[in-house]
This record gives C-alpha cells, structure tokens and sequence, in this order.
C-alpha cells in the first residue's frame, strides 16, 4: 500500500509539471498608433510607424511621386463613363490577373456605386458599397483580389441620371509580367508594419495630422467571411466617404484602399460588422505625406473606441 501510494503521488507530481508554462509568451499583437506624438515633418520622419520605427510609405523606399503614379491610372488606362443607374463590366479571362485596381471619381458631384467581384454564375465572393461625397476630391482607390481564373468586376452607379461617374479598371499584370509599380505592390510594404485586431462589433478610430494627404488601409482574416464599414469623417458626424465591403475570404481576398484626406480633422473609422465569432485584422498608415506642410497642429491618432 505505501509503494502504491509513493507511486501515485510521483505521478500526480509528474502530471502537474507538464501543465506548468515554461515560457512566457510575448503578445502576439502590438497596438498600432497611426500618428504618434508629432516631429517636425521637415526633418523626413513621417507618421504611422511600426515597430522598427519606419512607416509602410518609408520602408517601401518609394518616393511621393510614384505613390502619386500609382494612384493614378487615368493616363494609361482607357476610362468609362457610367451614367445614373447602368452598369459596367470588365471580365479578365486570364489566371495570371491576381488583382485589379479600380478608381472612380466624379466632375466634383457626389458618388455612389455598388462594386462588386462575379466569379462562376451567381458566385459574388466580393462586394462593396461606395459613397463619396465629392468624387473629384476624394477619388476612389482600391485593389480587388482576382485569384483563380475569371473573373469581372461590375460597376453599378447608383445614384440618379444627374450624377455620372468614370470609372477606369487597371490590372496588376503588363506584357506577361506582373508590374511593381502598381497600387498593389504597396500591399507588400504595409503587410510588415503591426496588425490591430477589431473584434466583431468593435470600432477603432485613427486620427491624422493635416500633412497627410491619403491614407492606406488594408483589412484581414484568418479565413472567415470579412464584413466592414470604413468612414473618412471631417468634423462630428461629418462623413465625407464610406465605404461598406464584404469579402468571403479574408485570407485570399483581403481589402486594400487608399483614402483621401485632404484638409485638417480627418479621421477614419473601422467598424467590424461581423458578429463577435468574426474577429479581423486592420493596418491603417499614412500613405502620401506633404512633408513642405507647416504642421503646427499636434495631433495624437491611435485613438481606440470599441
């Protein structure tokens, strides 16, 4: 009875230890600060830093004229105007189109469209609302993951006859190739720089300072659906454009946009329209700075609301 009793509380010793951590494991995730206590913009040290202390626009080594060349593919790029309540498609039968950048803007009117991804019949694995107060001021950027063979990307302008809009649709692919100085090669940069975690039903506001001209942000999951409403706001409850998107897979077709933020105030808002089983993942940093801007107003952005 002793040997068996010796024997049992040898075991139970046994089994505590392997329950007991050996290391202490770091957080996986940092809190991002989309501008942190400002520096003097003269000196080249822009906003939005991650953790090796560099901003996606910097680490990427690009300078503001070719962020500027990729936003804007009106000059290469044949556009199409779409009247009030029509609709416009653009198919790419060939699998070597990953992703597509599609802009839009107005003669200064306001904009409203529904873009949507059609992939097989009856099959919309992407989809968004759009709304911009004026569109010539604000143009609309952003890049649509187009994996696995055809795809279209249709255009519906959903405002009335009185409001046109042009709409150009630009792949990521040239001679064969697959181009670098395309808006899409900027995902690469900003992927590096530290995710924020927005649970289902949570809202995370970033603030910026009046030096940053367009804002980057790109939006993750781990595989689950993807639903979000993205606002630009300039003033209380002053929206100036927002943005409604769905994606079925977070992981194979994340969201990347670029925002205008022209002015002073700005400051965009993430709201995670998923249940809470639905968490993502959002990187937000400037993506255009004007580093010649006198910036006397300090602004400290980061700001967290859930």
């Amino acid at each position: 009875m002793k040997f068996q009793a010796c024997s049992i509380v040898v075991l139970c010793a046994s089994l505590s230890s392997a329950f007991v951590p050996e290391v202490t494991k770091s957080p996986a995730f940092k809190a991002l600060h989309s501008t942190p206590p400002y520096l003097n913009t003269n000196t080249g040290v822009g906003t939005g830093v991650d953790a090796s202390g560099a901003s996606a626009l910097q680490k990427s080594g690009v300078p503001s004229s070719e962020s500027e060349k990729a936003k804007n593919i009106w000059a290469d790029s044949t556009s199409v105007k779409v009247e009030g309540g029509s609709l416009r498609t653009w198919s790419f039968a060939t699998p070597d189109v990953e992703a597509v950048h599609v802009s839009m803007k107005t003669n200064g009117r306001p904009l409203n469209a529904n873009v949507d991804l059609w992939q097989g019949p009856d099959n919309t694995p992407q989809k968004m609302g759009v709304y911009i107060e004026d569109g010539k001021l604000r143009p609309f950027n952003a890049v649509i993951a187009t994996p696995r063979g055809q795809n279209t990307i249709a255009i519906r302008n959903t405002a009335q006859m009185e409001f046109p809009l042009h709409a150009c649709v630009k792949t990521n692919v040239k001679d064969g190739q697959t181009t670098s100085d395309s808006l899409s090669g900027f995902i690469n940069a900003l992927s590096e720089t530290s995710p924020e975690i927005v649970q289902g039903g949570a809202i995370k506001t970033y603030s910026f300072a009046p030096s940053v001209v367009s804002v980057q942000i790109l939006l993750e999951t781990d595989g689950r659906p993807l639903n979000s409403r993205i606002e630009l706001l300039q003033g209380p409850n002053n929206n100036k454009q927002v943005i409604e998107v769905y994606t079925e897979d977070g992981v194979e077709r994340p969201f990347y946009i670029v925002v205008e933020s022209p002015g002073s105030g700005n400051v965009v808002r993430i709201q995670n329209t998923s249940p809470l089983e639905f968490p993502m993942t959002a990187r937000v940093e400037p993506f255009e700075i004007d580093y010649g801007m006198d910036d006397t107003i300090i602004i400290d952005g980061g700001s967290v609301r859930n």
